[in-house]
């Protein structure tokens, strides 16, 4: 029979750190901790598999489970020597979820399980705390009406509200027992009202109803929009942790904490969290109340009053600094820990590698592996190269003016402007419409997950360093200030106060999230410095990685932000690119609408000084180094005059009537240009252009060696090439104009021609076709595009949803289609070495910055891969992981 069950605390771990897959990453490392004598509440974790066959069996559970469970809850009140659902001395537990990674507040969780009216009696007495008895009722109720119930949490919150405004407090902790208990009664009302029951008062049904309900939230929308960000499959399942409670709120001995053994925003050496007196783990991260600092260092600098723990409860933050230099130390990486202190006794909750900013993460892999607890090889791995792109783009110029509203906590560093926003449907709108936005909100829940993902940054009035919105915001790499207690935000009106200052939607705001800063309108950015750690980590990654990387790029601007970031030449140098400068637009029409060789020469001589001068600028940044350019490409639609005034300044210049002009036009026009007269087809027909675009390229070439001593190497790219005739007609074309200006010039340089194979019909032929071509670049966007059938540019309209449906496991235009696109690639590869072995392989598409494509470039065994200049640091770091994991 299989075992869904799996036991912790008390000297017994059926599991361990290692049954991540199985027990999920919070049951593992509880089973882990308490295999290595840490203080952990005993319980049982029911596995992924149960939820799998949960799920399978139309959302029930089969007997055998419930026997294991039962098994579970005897193992529980063994050790606690308490009873669930006794009335004198009740067992309470926690029902919570986990899955493989961490998926901070996506799913859910319900506390105090186990009360009902007679509990609560019971709860009271033994704890000798009327109160603290009724607040954790109060709470339960609560929490099992939203999570298990589905009810309105709002009318709850309300309730509460309402019962501190009539006495007159401010904070929860000021209700009495009384209070507390006229409190609960009015919840089990509400919960009778819109349920139309009465509140379970069975605790085997809360039980089984929480345990459904977490694995039921695997299935949330919000669950699934944190898995489609972060690429976690849906088939991976969660697991659901059943523990004993422990109580952070049964007065001022008791506490709760959120802690990193590192700091998780800068990745410095110091422990860093929160945590509050007299409050369950939820205060912290729900932003309901502000937390308290964790070391007395913090809270200096932060020049907070209320003291820290290391102040206020000395003994026990002696205990938990030893803890995390021993979990630090036992997993090798920065622990995100969460603890409770029942009176002064501390427990340990869980425990996980914590999720940190693009900087922490890579000071953290460097520091460690220079304190000897990691090698470099493992730093490599220790940082996503996707995060990076955190590091890559600009920040606040400080010397820039600002213009200060307020200042709240630097909840995830980095800074942004944008239009303001106060819901996230609204966010996700305009930032689909092309704005940038800043979502400002009282504080955020896991609802809130698309608009957080959509926005440039996040502002919260509540919350703290640890609450929903730092730490998610932290992960996807966005700015976020939390915790701004002076703003006044009131989303129905859609405005946010400050004193007498006001901002309403649409207003520009930025936000510093290394400051915590809120500025009114828009503050000028500066280059980020690429220096220190990311240096360190980067020439690490250049020892051991085998794919070169080169970048897309065709502007000097470009070519030069690339080599700044270590690419080493161009992959791809778009030519069309070039001709549609309004300078240049109308000759290059005239030679489009020319109705004779004689009438393209004339237009494209005109062409010629401009494109020398292009290839000039990008071959003095690139000296020595390998420059790929592509002939022209596009379909020639795309520069066709539209407007009246448009026909009429390209007939001027070419001395034709407008009405010649249009028929032109009219001639030319094509039902599906994507697949018409575009690419190589257009040099077949017209070879005068690729004819002028190989002279531009070589005489700039030579101008540059001449000038500086290093030659570049033009490899000029043939698009869209489908069969060996049409490679080796333009290669003609090529060759022929570059020995016209090597005979000109009297000096000759290194070039070669190839073809990007981007249809599925010249990979199948790229053993004919490496007879005539020295290199393939793989345009694996167009590939995908004409291997799949489906256009990039309306793909987004249902791609999502075939996402969703496992149909394609990622987007194939973010991430290479491996199945398909790759066999087609890893196939010309094959076939394109048989003929030639030293056959120059690379991508040019936009996977050649994605580093799951980068892993399957380095197993085909390409020379290279080339990605916009901003993704060069990801693939250098992606390919040095590829190369790791490949041995």
């Amino acid at each position: 029979m299989t075992q869904y069950v799996y036991r912790f605390g008390g000297g017994v771990s059926d599991g361990g750190a290692g049954d991540k897959n199985l027990l999920g990453g919070k049951g593992a490392n509880l089973a882990e901790m308490a295999s290595i004598g840490l203080p952990v509440p005993p319980g049982f974790t029911i596995s992924t598999a149960m939820c799998t066959r949960y799920y399978e069996e139309g959302e029930t559970f089969p007997e055998s489970v419930k026997a294991e469970v039962a098994n579970g809850i005897a193992h529980i009140e063994g050790i606690t020597e308490k009873v669930f659902g006794d009335a004198g001395d009740p067992l309470l537990v926690s029902v919570r979820s986990g899955a493989r990674v961490s998926m901070p507040g996506m799913m859910d969780t319900v506390l105090n399980l186990g009360l009902n009216d007679q509990t609560v009696r019971g709860l009271a007495a033994t704890s000798g705390d009327g109160r603290f008895a009724w607040d954790s009722y109060r709470r339960f109720i609560q929490m099992y009406a939203d999570v298990v119930l589905g009810l309105d949490h709002g009318r709850f919150e309300e309730a509460l509200e309402i019962a501190k405004e009539d006495r007159g407090f401010t904070l929860d902790t000021e209700l009495s027992a009384t209070d507390l208990q006229a409190l609960v009664a009015e919840y089990k009302a509400i919960v009778e009202e819109l349920w139309n029951k009465p509140f379970p008062q069975d605790v085997h049904d809360q039980l089984w109803g929480a345990i459904g309900a977490v694995f039921g939230s695997w299935q949330s929308e919000r669950a699934k929009v944190y898995r489609r960000l972060n690429d976690i499959p849906a088939d991976w399942g969660t697991a659901v942790n059943v523990q004993a409670m422990v109580f952070g709120n049964m007065g001022d001995t008791s506490a709760t904490g959120v802690a990193f053994t590192r700091d998780p925003s800068t990745g410095e050496r110091a422990y860093y969290g929160e945590f509050l007196i007299n409050a369950q783990g939820e205060d912290v991260v729900a932003g309901i109340r502000t937390p308290q600092y964790l070391t007395q260092r913090a809270r200096e600098a932060a020049g907070a009053k209320p003291a820290s723990m290391e102040e206020a409860m000395p003994e026990v933050y002696g205990e938990l600094a030893a803890v995390f230099d021993r979990l630090e130390t036992h997993y090798r990486d920065m622990q995100d820990i969460e603890f409770t202190v029942e009176r002064a006794k501390l427990w340990m909750l869980q425990t996980r590698s914590g999720k940190r900013t693009a900087k922490a993460a890579l000071k953290i892999a460097v520091d460690m592996a220079n304190e000897g607890l990691i090698t470099r090889e493992e730093a490599i791995l220790r940082v996503d190269p996707q995060a990076l792109d955190q590091l890559l783009h600009p920040t606040l110029d400080p010397k820039a003016p600002r213009d200060v509203l307020t200042k709240g906590l630097p909840a995830s560093p980095g800074a942004a402007s944008g239009l303001a926003v106060f819901d996230s449907d609204t966010a996700e709108k305009r930032a689909n419409a092309g704005d940038a936005v800043i979502l400002i909100r009282v504080e955020t829940s896991p609802e809130d997950i698309h608009g957080m993902h959509a926005a440039r940054g996040i502002l919260t009035a509540r919350g703290g360093m640890t609450s929903h919105a730092a730490v998610v915001a932290r992960g996807m790499g966005r700015p976020c200030v939390s915790g701004a207690g002076s703003l006044s935000i009131n989303a129905r009106e859609k405005v946010m106060r400050v004193g007498s200052r006001e901002v309403r939607e649409g207003d520009m705001v930025t936000i510093d999230g290394a400051t915590g800063e809120v500025m009114a309108g828009q503050v000028p950015t500066v280059q980020p410095e690429l220096s220190g750690d990311f240096g360190t980590l980067m020439t690490w990654a250049d020892e051991v990685r085998r794919l070169k990387v080169r970048a897309n790029a065709e502007t000097p601007l470009d070519c030069r932000t690339a080599r700044e970031f270590g690419a080493e030449g161009v992959g791809l140098c778009r030519t069309e690119h070039m001709f549609f400068d309004s300078a240049r637009i109308t000759a290059v029409r005239q030679m489009i609408l020319a109705e004779d060789e004689t009438g393209r020469r004339a237009a494209l001589e005109k062409l010629l000084p401009e494109q020398r001068s292009d290839f000039l600028e990008i071959f003095e940044v690139m000296a020595g180094l390998p420059v790929t350019i592509r002939l022209l490409d596009p379909p020639l639609h795309e520069f066709l005059p539209h407007e009246e005034a448009e026909f009429a300044e390209v007939a001027t210049a070419a001395g034709v009537d407008v009405d010649t002009l249009k028929r032109r036009a009219a001639e030319l026009h094509e039902f599906n240009p994507m697949l018409g007269h575009r690419g190589c087809r257009l040099g077949v027909t017209y070879p005068e252009i690729y004819e002028i675009q190989a002279r531009a390229i070589f005489e700039a070439a030579i101008a540059v060696a001449e000038k500086s001593g290093a030659a570049p190497v033009p490899e000029v790219m043939i698009p869209l090439v489908g069969t060996r005739r049409e490679l080796e007609l333009m290669k003609a074309v090529v060759d022929k104009a570059a020995q016209a200006v090597f005979a000109e010039k009297g000096r000759t340089i290194d070039y070669l021609v190839g073809t990007m194979i981007e249809l599925p019909r010249a990979a199948l032929m790229a053993g004919e076709i490496a007879e005539v071509g020295a290199f393939f670049s793989f345009g694996t966007n167009d590939l995908t595009q004409t291997t799949l059938g489906v256009s990039r540019d309306d793909a987004s309209r249902f791609l999502t949803t075939y996402v969703e449906k496992g149909i394609y496991a990622k987007d194939p235009f973010v991430s290479l289609d491996v199945e398909g696109v790759g066999q087609l690639i890893a196939l010309a590869a094959e076939r394109g070495r048989a003929t030639r072995p030293d056959i120059k392989l690379g991508i040019c598409g936009e996977h050649g910055g994605d580093p799951a494509s980068i892993a399957f470039c380095e197993k085909t065994g390409l020379d290279y891969v080339s990605a916009s200049p901003y993704r060069v640091p990801i693939a250098r770091l992606a390919a040095a992981q590829a190369a790791i994991r490949g041995k």
